[in-house]
Protein backbone atom coordinates (compact mmCIF):
# COMPACT_ATOMS: atom_id res chain seq x y z
CA UNK A 1 0.00 0.00 0.00
CA UNK A 2 1.37 3.42 -0.95
CA UNK A 3 2.22 5.81 1.87
CA UNK A 4 -0.51 8.30 2.67
CA UNK A 5 0.14 11.91 1.71
CA UNK A 6 0.72 14.16 4.72
CA UNK A 7 -1.96 16.85 5.18
CA UNK A 8 0.49 19.72 4.76
CA UNK A 9 2.00 18.16 1.64
CA UNK A 10 -1.46 17.73 0.15
CA UNK A 11 -2.21 21.37 0.96
CA UNK A 12 1.04 22.47 -0.69
CA UNK A 13 0.25 20.48 -3.84
CA UNK A 14 -3.32 21.81 -4.08
CA UNK A 15 -2.12 25.36 -3.47
CA UNK A 16 0.52 25.22 -6.20
CA UNK A 17 -2.01 23.88 -8.71
CA UNK A 18 -4.54 26.58 -7.76
CA UNK A 19 -2.01 29.41 -8.15
CA UNK A 20 -0.97 28.12 -11.57
CA UNK A 21 -4.60 27.87 -12.69
CA UNK A 22 -5.41 31.37 -11.47
CA UNK A 23 -2.34 32.78 -13.18
CA UNK A 24 -3.38 31.21 -16.47
CA UNK A 25 -6.94 32.54 -16.13
CA UNK A 26 -5.60 36.03 -15.45
CA UNK A 27 -3.33 35.83 -18.51
CA UNK A 28 -6.17 34.66 -20.77
CA UNK A 29 -8.45 37.44 -19.54
CA UNK A 30 -5.74 40.09 -19.97
CA UNK A 31 -4.93 39.00 -23.53
CA UNK A 32 -8.60 38.74 -24.52
CA UNK A 33 -9.14 42.33 -23.35
CA UNK A 34 -6.02 43.54 -25.22
CA UNK A 35 -4.39 44.72 -22.00
CA UNK A 36 -0.62 44.91 -21.83
CA UNK A 37 1.31 43.63 -18.84
CA UNK A 38 2.61 47.18 -18.37
CA UNK A 39 -0.90 48.62 -18.10
CA UNK A 40 -1.93 46.00 -15.55
CA UNK A 41 1.30 46.54 -13.60
CA UNK A 42 0.54 50.26 -13.26
CA UNK A 43 -3.01 49.52 -12.04
CA UNK A 44 -1.98 46.87 -9.53
CA UNK A 45 1.31 48.55 -8.56
CA UNK A 46 3.59 45.57 -8.97
CA UNK A 47 6.36 44.95 -11.49
CA UNK A 48 5.77 43.58 -14.98
CA UNK A 49 8.26 40.82 -14.17
CA UNK A 50 6.17 39.70 -11.19
CA UNK A 51 2.98 39.67 -13.26
CA UNK A 52 4.72 37.57 -15.88
CA UNK A 53 5.84 35.10 -13.22
CA UNK A 54 2.31 34.89 -11.77
CA UNK A 55 0.75 34.29 -15.18
CA UNK A 56 3.24 31.50 -15.88
CA UNK A 57 2.73 29.86 -12.49
CA UNK A 58 6.25 30.75 -11.36
CA UNK A 59 5.25 32.63 -8.22
CA UNK A 60 3.80 29.97 -5.84
CA UNK A 61 3.90 32.25 -2.78
CA UNK A 62 2.00 35.14 -4.34
CA UNK A 63 -0.35 36.72 -1.75
CA UNK A 64 -4.07 36.12 -2.19
CA UNK A 65 -4.72 39.86 -2.14
CA UNK A 66 -2.37 40.33 -5.10
CA UNK A 67 -4.22 37.68 -7.09
CA UNK A 68 -7.53 39.38 -6.27
CA UNK A 69 -6.18 42.76 -7.41
CA UNK A 70 -4.81 41.27 -10.64
CA UNK A 71 -8.11 39.52 -11.32
CA UNK A 72 -10.03 42.76 -10.83
CA UNK A 73 -7.65 44.63 -13.15
CA UNK A 74 -8.52 42.25 -16.01
CA UNK A 75 -12.25 42.18 -15.28
CA UNK A 76 -12.51 39.10 -13.03
CA UNK A 77 -13.60 38.54 -9.43
CA UNK A 78 -11.58 36.10 -7.34
CA UNK A 79 -13.91 33.95 -5.19
CA UNK A 80 -12.56 31.23 -2.88
CA UNK A 81 -14.15 28.59 -0.64
CA UNK A 82 -12.91 25.82 1.59
CA UNK A 83 -14.27 22.26 1.56
CA UNK A 84 -13.81 19.21 3.80
CA UNK A 85 -10.70 17.35 2.75
CA UNK A 86 -8.09 15.04 4.18
CA UNK A 87 -7.87 14.40 7.94
CA UNK A 88 -6.08 17.21 9.78
CA UNK A 89 -2.81 16.74 11.60
CA UNK A 90 -3.24 15.04 14.96
CA UNK A 91 -2.35 16.96 18.08
CA UNK A 92 -0.58 15.65 21.19
CA UNK A 93 -3.83 15.07 23.16
CA UNK A 94 -5.21 12.90 20.34
CA UNK A 95 -2.01 10.86 20.16
CA UNK A 96 -2.11 10.44 23.93
CA UNK A 97 -5.71 9.17 23.77
CA UNK A 98 -4.79 6.61 21.14
CA UNK A 99 -1.79 5.40 23.13
CA UNK A 100 -3.88 5.06 26.28
CA UNK A 101 -6.50 2.95 24.51
CA UNK A 102 -3.80 0.76 22.97
CA UNK A 103 -2.48 0.11 26.46
CA UNK A 104 -5.87 -1.30 27.53
CA UNK A 105 -6.20 -3.89 24.78
CA UNK A 106 -5.83 -7.63 25.22
CA UNK A 107 -2.58 -9.08 23.88
CA UNK A 108 -4.46 -11.04 21.20
CA UNK A 109 -5.79 -7.90 19.52
CA UNK A 110 -4.03 -6.04 16.72
CA UNK A 111 -3.71 -2.26 16.93
CA UNK A 112 -2.96 0.13 14.05
CA UNK A 113 -3.07 3.91 13.69
CA UNK A 114 -3.93 6.13 10.72
CA UNK A 115 -5.66 3.41 8.72
CA UNK A 116 -6.87 4.69 5.31
CA UNK A 117 -10.43 4.00 4.20
CA UNK A 118 -10.51 1.32 1.47
CA UNK A 119 -11.63 3.68 -1.31
CA UNK A 120 -9.21 4.73 -4.03
CA UNK A 121 -8.44 8.43 -3.77
CA UNK A 122 -10.27 8.86 -0.45
CA UNK A 123 -8.08 10.89 1.91
CA UNK A 124 -9.98 9.90 5.06
CA UNK A 125 -8.47 7.56 7.61
CA UNK A 126 -9.36 6.05 10.95
CA UNK A 127 -7.33 7.48 13.82
CA UNK A 128 -6.90 3.91 15.00
CA UNK A 129 -8.19 0.41 14.35
CA UNK A 130 -8.65 -2.60 16.63
CA UNK A 131 -8.69 -6.01 14.95
CA UNK A 132 -9.66 -9.36 16.39
CA UNK A 133 -10.44 -12.75 14.88
CA UNK A 134 -12.95 -11.99 12.13
CA UNK A 135 -13.79 -8.41 13.19
CA UNK A 136 -12.42 -4.90 13.19
CA UNK A 137 -13.51 -1.63 14.78
CA UNK A 138 -12.56 1.87 13.65
CA UNK A 139 -11.40 4.22 16.41
CA UNK A 140 -11.74 8.01 16.44
CA UNK A 141 -9.99 10.20 19.03
CA UNK A 142 -11.55 13.57 19.89
CA UNK A 143 -9.50 15.78 22.19
CA UNK A 144 -11.95 18.73 22.15
CA UNK A 145 -15.39 17.61 20.89
CA UNK A 146 -17.83 20.47 20.25
CA UNK A 147 -20.52 19.64 17.68
CA UNK A 148 -22.37 16.39 18.39
CA UNK A 149 -24.39 16.33 15.17
CA UNK A 150 -21.37 16.97 12.96
CA UNK A 151 -19.35 14.33 14.84
CA UNK A 152 -22.07 11.68 14.48
CA UNK A 153 -22.51 12.45 10.79
CA UNK A 154 -18.77 12.14 10.16
CA UNK A 155 -18.61 8.82 11.99
CA UNK A 156 -21.68 7.49 10.17
CA UNK A 157 -20.06 8.20 6.81
CA UNK A 158 -16.80 6.56 7.84
CA UNK A 159 -18.61 3.47 9.13
CA UNK A 160 -20.52 3.31 5.83
CA UNK A 161 -17.39 3.60 3.71
CA UNK A 162 -14.77 2.09 6.00
CA UNK A 163 -15.67 -1.64 5.89
CA UNK A 164 -15.65 -2.00 9.67
CA UNK A 165 -17.89 -3.88 12.10
CA UNK A 166 -18.25 -0.91 14.40
CA UNK A 167 -16.77 2.30 15.73
CA UNK A 168 -15.34 3.43 19.05
CA UNK A 169 -15.10 7.10 19.99
CA UNK A 170 -12.45 7.89 22.61
CA UNK A 171 -12.40 11.12 24.60
CA UNK A 172 -10.50 12.38 27.64
CA UNK A 173 -12.31 12.67 30.97
CA UNK A 174 -12.38 16.44 31.46
CA UNK A 175 -15.01 18.89 32.65
CA UNK A 176 -15.57 20.19 29.11
CA UNK A 177 -15.89 16.67 27.71
CA UNK A 178 -18.42 15.69 30.37
CA UNK A 179 -20.43 18.80 29.53
CA UNK A 180 -20.29 17.92 25.82
CA UNK A 181 -21.39 14.32 26.45
CA UNK A 182 -24.36 15.52 28.48
CA UNK A 183 -25.47 18.11 25.92
CA UNK A 184 -24.93 15.88 22.87
CA UNK A 185 -26.23 12.68 24.53
CA UNK A 186 -29.30 12.25 22.24
CA UNK A 187 -27.24 12.51 19.04
CA UNK A 188 -24.37 10.39 20.32
CA UNK A 189 -26.53 7.60 21.74
CA UNK A 190 -28.17 7.04 18.35
CA UNK A 191 -24.82 5.85 16.96
CA UNK A 192 -22.75 5.06 20.07
CA UNK A 193 -25.02 3.35 22.60
CA UNK A 194 -22.42 1.40 24.61
CA UNK A 195 -20.70 2.81 27.70
CA UNK A 196 -16.96 2.83 28.42
CA UNK A 197 -17.37 -0.12 30.77
CA UNK A 198 -19.13 -2.25 28.16
CA UNK A 199 -16.60 -1.50 25.42
CA UNK A 200 -13.52 -1.92 27.61
CA UNK A 201 -14.81 -5.14 29.18
CA UNK A 202 -14.82 -6.73 25.73
CA UNK A 203 -11.50 -5.27 24.57
CA UNK A 204 -9.68 -6.32 27.74
CA UNK A 205 -10.89 -9.88 27.17
CA UNK A 206 -9.90 -9.79 23.49
CA UNK A 207 -13.54 -9.97 22.41
CA UNK A 208 -15.46 -7.99 19.81
CA UNK A 209 -17.44 -5.18 21.44
CA UNK A 210 -21.20 -5.88 21.23
CA UNK A 211 -21.77 -2.57 19.44
CA UNK A 212 -20.56 0.97 18.89
CA UNK A 213 -19.62 2.97 21.96
CA UNK A 214 -17.76 5.79 23.66
CA UNK A 215 -14.69 5.27 25.83
CA UNK A 216 -14.00 8.06 28.30
CA UNK A 217 -10.30 7.77 29.13
CA UNK A 218 -9.21 8.96 32.60
CA UNK A 219 -6.64 11.73 32.79
CA UNK A 220 -4.11 9.38 34.37
CA UNK A 221 -4.36 5.66 33.70
CA UNK A 222 -3.12 3.17 36.25
CA UNK A 223 -0.22 1.02 34.99
CA UNK A 224 -1.34 -2.16 33.24
CA UNK A 225 -0.30 -5.58 34.53
CA UNK A 226 1.75 -6.23 31.38
CA UNK A 227 4.27 -3.98 29.61
CA UNK A 228 2.76 -2.20 26.62
CA UNK A 229 5.00 -3.91 24.07
CA UNK A 230 3.94 -7.32 25.39
CA UNK A 231 0.26 -6.52 25.70
CA UNK A 232 -0.41 -5.22 22.20
CA UNK A 233 0.96 -6.71 19.03
CA UNK A 234 2.30 -4.10 16.57
CA UNK A 235 0.21 -3.50 13.44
Amino acid sequence: MAARERPVDRGQRIGVVAVRRLGEEIRVARVSRALSIAAVAVAVRISTAEISRIERGRSPRVPMITLARLAAAVGLDLVTRLYPGAPPVRDAPQLSLLADLAGLLHASLRWDTEVPLPIAGDQRAWDGMVRGEGWRFGVEAESSPRDGQALVRRLQLKVRDGEVDGVILIVRDTRMTRWFLDVAEPELRSLLPLSSREVLRALRRGDEPPGNGIVVVPRALRPTTQPHDEQVRPG
